[in-house]
């Protein structure tokens, strides 16, 4: 199963990367410099995880690969803007992300604002597009979706008390991660929920199992941070002890931060239950999070 994974997920990836590639905009003149560094951010290297989401949890329903793939395109438009800001000197200040400059570092700090800025607007773009589904109440909720999950009551309002700092409350990292990690995760499967209209009870499994994939995401995020090697991470790590930051690890330890993710193993595959064997590779998807760790 790991095998069989790991090529899903890759495949994912790849009819992301292509989709992108017709939907990002192109152009000639001066702004160029601009469309330039929104592919260089959004068609970089990556395994697209949240994207893999969006698609498996379409096919799941049975929904239009299409339209599903639409979707997963404006998740990795909003994505890759939040990775270009959080870069940035006035926030993260890294110079490397996957093994590749930065794009302030390959362009310049303006210009990656400023694709970041457009990155996000073309994810909306997208989603509003009749191509993406045909009835425009859909699309309006998949618009107001992915704008709560990426705005002040989601990923941006996590960023915020990210920068403010968290004092050594685990109550206070956990609300940190729900907003800024977990909620763009939960968007993944909520966006094909909205577009299968599912029942309020498989609708209540897959965002309970999103929930608690998030947080094993963030702690294996946090482990990584504190152990992980940066030539093989393409990024530098111990950033948050070096500033002091509370996280899963600082407030747990190494051990106990394990622990809990072994706990979260078993409880993350059993919101899955209600789907059967529909969802063996989301339930693979749980050990193929958690294995990033080693």
């Amino acid at each position: 199963m790991a095998s069989a994974l790991g090529q899903r997920i890759a495949e994912a990836a790849d009819l992301v990367t292509v989709a992108l590639d017709e939907l990002l905009p192109r152009a000639d003149g001066p702004e160029s410099r601009l469309t330039e560094a929104m592919r260089y951010a959004a068609l970089g290297p990556g395994k697209r995880l949240r994207t893999y989401f969006a698609l498996e949890t379409g096919r799941m329903f049975d929904l239009d690969e299409r339209s599903v793939l639409r979707t997963a395109c404006a998740l990795e438009c909003i994505q890759a803007y939040s990775l270009i800001h959080d870069d940035l000197p006035c926030m993260d200040d890294d110079d490397m992300r996957r093994g590749r400059p930065t794009v302030h570092k390959a362009y310049d700090e303006a210009t990656a604002v400023l694709a970041g800025d457009a990155l996000q607007t073309a994810a909306f773009e997208i989603l509003a597009h009749p191509d993406t589904h045909h009835d425009g109440a859909i699309r309006a909720e998949l618009v107001a979706k992915l704008a709560r999950a990426s705005g002040a009551q989601g990923m941006c309002g996590g960023q915020m008390i990210d920068i403010l700092g968290v004092r050594e409350d685990l109550g206070g990292v956990a609300r940190m991660q729900r907003l800024k990690t977990g909620a763009l995760i939960a968007c993944a499967f909520e966006l094909p929920l909205v577009m299968a209209r599912a029942p309020d009870a498989q609708r209540h499994a897959l965002l309970n199992f999103a929930h608690d994939l998030g947080l094993a995401y963030q702690i294996v995020d946090d482990l990584l941070d504190a152990e992980g090697d940066p030539e093989l991470m393409g990024k530098a790590t111990g950033k948050d002890a070096a500033k002091g930051k509370a996280n899963f690890v600082t407030i747990l330890g190494v051990d106990a931060a394990r622990e809990r993710l072994d706990l979260l193993s078993g409880q993350t595959k059993a919101h899955l239950e209600p789907f059967g064997a529909q969802a063996e590779f989301l339930r693979a998807s749980v050990d193929f999070v958690l294995e990033r760790r080693n």
